[in-house]
């Protein structure tokens, strides 16, 4: 059981007023669960109404899966997203849905077959857990539990043990299993002692270079105690709304790097007692951990702020060649970074056997000699390499002139 504690003492179970408040929408629909999204009606076409009007969301992170990904829903609820990103992705992706509930878990279940049928490829899989410990497959644990029942301390104390067992050896998400982590208006129902292994999880299961595209409902203001009480509210996606900032520091504190607004709401979607909640999507990449090693390579940021920071606290000066080790080189020619910063490689490849380490949070410059373009060992045979022009000028590799070319 999850408890918030409020300012009288008293404890309300989180997890419980979720799990009644999404069985019931389930059964009927509930429009105070969601606002409004805007999804690519096309992929919308295969799945049954009772789907779509049964999705309870705040954004669309599908729009950031691609072709040939393996993909993990959090909190997949009755399937919608995970049966849209089964189409992106296509027959040789993969989709995983998370959901502690049986009744919506019954609802995507139910549909699977003729979806799939529709589509023209049956890549989704939903198994029953919560998203706070993705190692634990609780339908694996029910099936355990069933023929060892817990009447006794010593059983529950076993049941403890079974389940550290299941994760360790069947885990229901593999670690370094996937490329993208979605999750549509679910963080905030997690209780705020669950949320840092929530977040630790999330950065466990994601494949070096995979990212988190998280769409969820924010505040202006920090959420009293007296409204983190209200079962309603909460299980409302109201009362456990994330402070808009503390959303993107969560991803930092887990080790994420890259972490940007991707998406925001501009007006509210609801206002209680003056406080603002608006649904935001959030990106964040997996990566940055690793040695820092010198292979003579350079970025320069392009603008337009004069100097930034990124999260493992370089400085980057607009317009100068900085010196950084092959680990940041390569973060930064990929997305998010990859349309502010200028790759500059070195005038030769470093062996990596033996590169140095390197700091490059140091400000660092990087000597143009060990980036000029034109700068190449002799290569066998090639006579024009390093040729010198009258008055000492050095030739670039294919330059066409020469003093023996009488072209110039």
């Amino acid at each position: 059981m999850t408890e918030s504690p409020g300012a009288n003492g008293e404890l309300l179970d989180v997890e419980q007023a979720v799990r009644d408040r999404y069985s019931a929408a389930s059964q009927q629909v509930e429009p105070q669960l969601c606002c409004a999204v805007s999804y690519n009606a096309d992929l919308l076409k295969v799945l049954p109404q009772e789907l779509i009007d049964r999705d309870y969301g705040c954004g669309d992170p599908s729009r950031y899966v691609q072709r040939g990904e393996t993909v993990l829903d959090l909190g997949s609820g009755g399937g919608k997203i995970c049966y849209i990103a089964s189409q992106v992705v296509g027959p040789e992706g993969a989709v995983h849905g998370v959901d502690m509930n049986d009744e919506m878990l019954s609802l995507a279940r139910t549909h699977q077959a003729d979806i799939s049928q529709r589509i023209g490829w049956d890549n989704v899989e939903f198994h029953k857990g919560r998203i706070q410990d993705l190692g634990l497959d609780l339908e694996q644990l029910e099936a355990r539990l069933q023929q060892q029942p817990v009447a006794t301390a010593a059983a529950w104390l076993q049941s403890q043990s079974t389940a550290a067992e299941l994760r360790r050896k069947q885990p229901m998400i593999a670690s370094d299993s996937i490329d993208v982590v979605i999750s549509n208006c679910v963080l905030n129902l997690v209780s705020p002692e669950d949320r840092r292994q929530m977040f630790a999880e999330i950065f466990r299961v994601l494949k070096r270079g995979g990212r988190a595209v998280i769409s969820d409902i924010v505040s202006d203001e920090p959420v009293p105690d007296a409204l983190r009480q209200n079962a309603e509210l909460w299980s409302g996606c109201i009362s456990g709304a994330f402070l808009e900032r503390e959303l993107l520091q969560a991803f930092e504190e887990a080790g994420f790097y890259g972490v940007e607004i991707v998406e925001r709401q501009a007006e509210p979607w609801m206002v209680v007692e003056g406080i603002e909640f608006r649904s935001m999507s959030v990106r964040a990449f997996k990566g940055k951990q690793g040695p820092c090693d010198d292979h003579h390579q350079a970025v320069i940021y392009k603008g337009p702020w004069k100097r930034v920071t990124d999260d493992d606290g370089h400085v980057l000066e607009r317009g100068a060649p900085m010196a950084v080790c092959d680990k940041t080189f390569q973060i930064y020619s990929r997305p998010p970074y990859a349309g502010q910063i200028i790759p500059v490689p070195p005038s030769r490849p470093i062996d990596p056997a033996a590169a140095l380490p390197f700091d490059c949070r140091t400000g660092e410059l990087r000597d143009p000699q060990q980036t000029k373009a034109g700068k190449q060992e002799p290569q066998p045979g090639d006579k024009k390499q390093n040729a010198q022009k009258p008055g000492g000028l050095n030739l670039l590799p294919g330059d066409c002139c020469g003093p023996q070319d009488g072209c110039c």
